[in-house]
């Protein structure tokens, strides 16, 4: 089964701490039968960093280790299994376009039958940063398309009033694109965010999020931070669980659960 985790908190310290602490709801019983990938996303500063790696058949992926070294604030995990597409680099999660940070869970039925009809939605400089062969790419820079019609691809303090009708508007042109092609079983779960504010569509799977305060079960290695330090927050979506997790709260299907930087979270209907 495919992960998509999106991490939101106050401090940049911390990751690997919570996803320790997040292990039960994102551990996976089960090594994956086939070869499969993960990647992580994550913002330094000013940089939008990433880095993606296979995995061999049989291989369980470990959050802690993969973010062992990482500093930040707000990121976005990815475990793949190929659906459209091969493994290679080119076709992992997340996707990168200038501050954008994007992962995908879930498949657009026929999309090969209605590629070139998405791709002429999308403008000549956007479409030049596809670099591979799957849907969710195409979803990425569907949905870039839409805030760059609005004047609003490069406005770092974009607003949710600004962002939703992006993404319904790319949902809705999927969705009929799909039909047209004879599909209408369309996984389009997404989490998009440029740093400062995260929008997570349930669009089929199930996808679920916690808030928490401080860390109450940290990893045996853990190293408290300096006495006054400001105690961790922080809010962490999970797509593609298949059990309830204590303190979990389950977004209902097509609705996006926007996180701004004050760790708010606010649920609209698509």
């Amino acid at each position: 089964m495919s992960r998509l985790i999106g991490y939101v908190a106050n401090r940049a310290d911390r990751m690997r701490d919570a996803l320790y602490q997040e292990r039960a709801a994102l551990r996976h019983e089960t090594a994956p039968v086939d070869a499969s990938g993960w990647g992580i996303g994550f913002y330094h500063g000013d940089e939008v960093l990433h880095k993606k790696r296979p995995t061999r058949a049989g291989e369980l992926v470990d959050w802690q280790n993969i973010a062992g070294d990482v500093r930040s604030d707000c990121a976005v995990l990815h475990m793949r299994q190929p659906t459209v597409g091969d493994f290679r680099a080119e076709n992992a999660h997340p996707f990168r376009m200038r501050g954008w940070l994007f992962a995908h869970q879930g498949t657009i039925g026929r999309f090969d039958a209605m590629r070139e009809n998405l791709a002429e939605a999308i403008p000549d400089f956007l479409r030049r940063n596809i670099r591979g062969q799957t849907d969710s790419e195409y979803l990425f820079h569907t949905v870039l398309a839409l805030l760059h019609d609005a004047g609003q691809l490069d406005n770092p303090d974009v607003n949710e009033a600004q962002a939703l009708p992006a993404i319904s508007a790319a949902v809705t042109l999927v969705e009929r694109l799909a039909a047209e092609v004879g599909s209408n079983d369309n996984g389009l779960s997404f989490i998009l965010t440029n740093g400062r504010s995260m929008y997570a569509l349930r669009h089929g799977a199930p996808m679920t999020y916690v808030e928490r305060q401080g860390l109450h079960d940290p990893p045996e290695d853990y190293s408290p931070p300096p006495t006054g330090s400001t105690q961790l927050r922080y809010i962490m979506v999970v797509g593609g669980l298949d059990e309830d997790q204590v303190g979990y709260e389950d977004l209902p299907d097509r609705t996006v659960a926007v996180i701004d930087r004050g760790l708010g979270v606010k649920v609209h209907p698509l």
